[in-house]
């Protein structure tokens, strides 16, 4: 198949991270990569062999023989680059979370729907084993009627920069927009989110908190001011209901795993298990999800098309298999994720539709 020709905007800790991914992907040739921190930009330049370096993104856009770009920059910037790119005729592939706010968010979307090109975000949660057991699970009707799902995720200490790793800018709303719901919260609601076929948000509440204590002299340096903590409760079309819990630092042991419950039976994500009831008997079960994996690659001339979505970015690109709906999953996690947030400012239940009168672009001048 023809390489894609690529271009990526950032070169820090995901930029790198992304473009270890691309030279593992035959598929992928990087052409051209952008950043401000010029002497970072030219040694990683170096050590992946990129011909073309650039400290100004829209030189980059320019460049007629680039077909895709990467946006691999903080939360705040990826609307105004990714439409700029879209608009220059590219298709892009941006870094979780969508975007600052959801407003922001849509623009994305309708402006990829306006230009007729494709958008992609780097939800890879949606391409793990797990995620693939239990869609055929899910489809094959092994749980009746899906009723309630838990989107969770954990960290005992694990707030960037405060504790130990990670730039301040990670903590900064100006920058990051929010905290453990927009860093690691996006993976697992838009897990939950996919699973579920996308059900249609009506209303959500929530709670944020930020109450364990850090290192003094690093919470003054960093103006850490977003969540460590995110819960919330999510109310779907049909009587689908969702709850979630998010944890940047907490002092409690390890969360138990994401799951989907429904009339015949429940998914648990991490680690993976599937319950039901046979023959008034209560049955726990445990699949060997390398080996199911290994026999799809053999077995599914395609299956290589999602190891991660950079692999499924790079085959849609191809032609080879159509492109997952993540830009619309992950438009659906930025409404989640900002009724969290909003119920929490005004102390009660909203409506989703009140997440859209309400949200601002929270999007930065470039």
């Amino acid at each position: 198949m023809e390489k894609i020709r690529l271009g990526i905007i950032g070169v820090g800790q995901i930029g790198k991270y992304h473009l270890g991914t691309y030279a593992k992907l035959p598929g992928a040739e990087i052409v051209a990569a952008c950043d401000i921190d010029e002497p970072e930009l030219h040694r990683v330049a170096a050590e992946h062999k990129i011909p073309h370096v650039y400290t100004e993104f829209r030189k980059l856009l320019a460049r007629d023989d680039i077909q895709a770009v990467d946006v691999c920059l903080h939360n705040n910037l990826h609307a105004p680059v990714t439409m700029a790119a879209l608009r220059a005729g590219k298709h892009v592939y941006c870094e979780k979370p969508m975007a600052g706010t959801y407003v922001d968010a849509k623009a994305m979307y309708d402006t990829a729907e306006a230009c007729g090109r494709k958008l992609n975000i780097q939800l890879a949660t949606l391409f793990s084993k797990e995620t693939k057991a239990a869609r055929r699970l899910i489809e094959a009707g092994r749980l009746g009627h899906v009723y309630h799902a838990r989107s969770s995720g954990y960290r005992r200490r694990g707030r960037p920069f405060v504790d130990g790793y990670g730039t301040a800018f990670f903590v900064q709303k100006p920058v990051a927009a929010g905290g453990a719901l927009y860093d690691m919260g996006v993976y697992h609601i838009a897990q939950t989110l996919f699973l579920l076929g996308q059900p249609k948000v009506e209303r959500i509440s929530g709670k944020v908190y930020q109450e364990t204590g850090m290192d003094a002299r690093r919470r003054e340096i960093s103006h850490y001011d977003v969540e460590e903590l995110g819960l919330g409760f999510v109310k779907c079309a049909g009587g689908l209901t969702i709850d979630v819990i998010e944890a940047w630092a907490i002092h409690l042991n390890r969360f138990e795993g994401s799951s989907i419950v429904g009339s015949a039976g429940g998914i648990r994500l991490d680690p993976f298990s599937f319950h039901t009831t046979l023959d008034d008997l209560e049955g726990d079960a445990t699949f060997d999800l390398v080996q199911a994996d290994w026999r799809w690659h053999q077995l599914v001339e395609t299956e290589d098309a999602y190891d991660s979505p950079q692999a499924h970015w790079i085959a849609a690109l191809q032609g080879r298999v159509p492109l997952w709906p993540c830009a619309a999953v992950a438009l659906d996690t930025m409404l989640v994720s900002e009724g969290i947030y909003l119920s929490d400012r005004l102390g009660r239940e909203v409506t989703a539709d009140e997440v859209l009168k309400n949200s601002k672009s929270t999007a930065a001048n470039v």
